[in-house]
């Protein structure tokens, strides 16, 4: 909406979501490292059940970001419950742009769901690691 200098006071608009959009879903997710250290101390193959072989071997601040990055693939994906965590891996580019890939079931939702792109931002600072993923799907089965 560029028109913003239109806007009266008093008046709403209702940005409900698309059926049409080409925006799929969104999904964010917040771990806290300390609590996350914790756990996987407490369970010692926990490592091995959320992390794919070439995962496990990061730091825990990026493992942290990592639990994130698949809680919120989940989400955007519409399905958070329903998703192996080793169903999706995060890798990075040779310019360390983190990219997520999908397999199992993970992947039969995204195609499920017209699913044509996942945009992933990882963030953590002090004892806190955020991610966040945007779904975008195709207009259409032609496209």
């Amino acid at each position: 909406m560029s028109r913003a200098h239109d806007v009266r006071d008093g008046e709403e608009l209702a940005f409900e979501p698309e059926p049409e959009s080409r925006l799929a879903g969104v999904g964010v997710d917040i771990v806290d490292i300390d609590r996350f250290e914790a756990m996987l101390a407490r369970t010692p193959r926990l490592k091995e059940r959320l992390f794919a072989p070439e995962e496990r071997g990061l730091s825990l601040a990026s493992l942290a970001a990592r639990a994130a990055a698949k809680e919120a693939t989940g989400k955007a994906l519409g399905n958070p419950g329903e998703l192996s965590w080793q169903d999706v891996i995060v890798r990075k580019t040779a310019t360390d742009r983190p990219y997520l890939v999908l397999r199992g079931n993970a992947l039969a939702t995204a195609v499920r769901e017209g699913v044509s792109a996942l945009h992933l931002s990882l963030s953590h600072d002090g004892r806190l690691a955020v991610a966040s993923v945007a779904a975008e799907r195709r207009k259409s089965l032609d496209d």
